[in-house]
């Protein structure tokens, strides 16, 4: 039976990385609001970025069910940094029988401080169209 995947953690402590690992042991897709944001607003949505996230993880929601159903795992590649957010969306499956599991994903102060410094520098750089983040 087909489930869903939630990687849950704070920016940078290696949810992409290890939603693509368990792609490939579980046959899984990923649904990934990074991967679209980047898509389709390359160099950031200004003030609307929250309002256009918020439409990706509703569009994402309905479209990880539509695969579900359809026999294929699913990955959600994204924070889900709240307790809110975790509760919207246990009971967004729970409410269509569908088995999913919450991966958290824990790193070190250290580490992440560590990976934020490489990613606002890859930033600033221009090597990458992610946010800098404040420590």
């Amino acid at each position: 039976m087909a489930k869903v995947i939630i990687t849950c953690g704070k920016i940078c402590s290696g949810k992409t990385t290890y939603a693509e690992k368990l792609r490939k042991e579980l046959s899984a897709v990923i649904l990934s609001v990074d991967e679209i944001m980047h898509a389709m607003f390359e160099f950031g949505a200004g003030e609307k970025h929250d309002e256009y996230v918020e439409r990706i993880k509703a569009y994402l929601y309905n479209k990880s069910a539509e695969l579900i159903e359809t026999g294929i795992n699913v990955i959600l590649d994204w924070g889900l940094w709240t307790k809110s957010e975790r509760r919207y969306t246990s009971e967004f499956y729970k409410s269509r029988n569908i088995d999913y599991e919450i991966h958290f994903l824990n790193i070190s102060h250290e580490e992440w401080a560590k990976r934020i410094n490489m990613r606002n520098s890859l930033v600033i750089s221009g090597k990458t169209s992610s946010y800098i983040v404040d420590e």
